[in-house]
């Protein structure tokens, strides 16, 4: 999986497209990312102890990685991710720009 835990994406496809979040959990196995503000799900919670109210809590649900494009830190753009190999190592770039990301 190419994109990571930390970095900013823009949806390509769904309910939000054409927005923007910082990624805050990447899960490779299941090929899917959960994105700060993005597929907000209600789950609702019962009361655990006498006298205290139930609760509607929202958070994130998870969506497929390839919903989301990175966003390059150098160009600004929404783009692929690609490697370039030098020296023996391996470098994660920007397709449209060719900066490392």
């Amino acid at each position: 999986m190419k994109i990571k835990k930390g970095y900013i994406a823009l949806i390509i496809s769904g309910k939000d497209r054409g927005r923007r979040g910082k990624i805050l959990k990447a899960l490779p196995k299941e090929e899917r990312i959960v994105v700060e503000g993005i597929n907000v799900r209600k789950k609702h919670r019962r009361a655990r102890k006498s006298g205290e109210k139930g609760q509607v809590i929202e958070f994130p649900a998870s969506i497929h990685v390839s919903s989301v494009k990175l966003i390059c830190s150098k160009c600004e753009k929404a783009t692929r991710v690609g490697y370039k190999v030098t020296e023996g190592k391996k470098y994660r770039i920007c397709k449209k720009c060719g900066q490392e990301v």
